[in-house]
């Protein structure tokens, strides 16, 4: 198996998913003793089959989102209802509050501007009558992609001479210029403030690094009642 900077991290995101998911059940009621009767449909956008095949089964169907489709063989799989769909997520070909929970894990960040991210949480909050999307603090020194203190900080232009030789990330995965200038253009971390501005019929809630000091992520939510 290649190094690979989530080689190293891995054990450390699996246990933050697994509580986020925990709270996401909690939030909205789910288990697999009442939502499978209950009929609950989930829309996955940016995620993928396999972050809820390893799961309880906590909805009666799930949609997952992604500009391309994955290998993903539903037979291998009893019991479970996942649909695999290829689209955008900034521009959703669904009708109003067609999913009981529009969902989205560490998604938003990528979309590399501002207005790709407004689109898109317009679209979840228009196609889910509930709503989750998690993202990284841009607050958090830490920037979690690169595992580098401070970097998301910086101009783009010190960025791009960082992140290939002085974080965990370039020098793991070895990025070329042309792949650290993707990520740069790519990842743009979010403030408490801006989730408010993308989500207002939304709680913001914090999860905390350091508890009440260094935030680590936010989740907009809202319950579909």
């Amino acid at each position: 198996m290649s190094l690979t900077v989530y080689t190293i991290y891995g054990p450390v995101f699996k246990l933050w998913r697994a509580r986020r998911f925990r709270l996401f059940c909690e939030t909205f009621g789910l288990s697999p003793e009442t939502t499978t009767a209950a009929g609950v449909r989930i829309l996955d956008v940016g995620g993928w089959p396999g972050d809820w095949t390893g799961r309880p089964r906590v909805a009666a169907h799930i949609d997952t989102l992604n500009l391309t489709a994955p290998n993903f063989d539903p037979a291998k799989h009893p019991g479970r209802s996942i649909g695999v769909l290829v689209g955008d997520g900034c521009a959703m070909d669904f009708a109003d509050g067609a999913y009981d929970i529009a969902y989205s894990n560490s998604v938003i960040e990528h979309l590399g501007t501002w207005e790709r991210q407004r689109q898109f949480a317009a679209e979840l909050q228009r196609v889910g009558r509930g709503v989750w999307c998690q993202t990284p603090a841009f607050g958090c020194p830490i920037e979690p992609h690169y595992m580098a203190f401070f970097i998301h900080w910086l101009p783009k232009r010190v960025q791009r001479r960082l992140l290939r030789h002085f974080t965990p990330m370039g020098l793991i995965s070895k990025l070329t210029p042309e792949k650290a200038d993707r990520w740069i253009a790519e990842t743009r971390l979010l403030s408490k403030r801006e989730m408010r501005d993308l989500f207002p019929a939304c709680r913001i809630r914090t999860e905390w690094l350091v508890p009440g000091l260094v935030p680590k992520a936010y989740i907009a939510w809202r319950n579909s009642d």
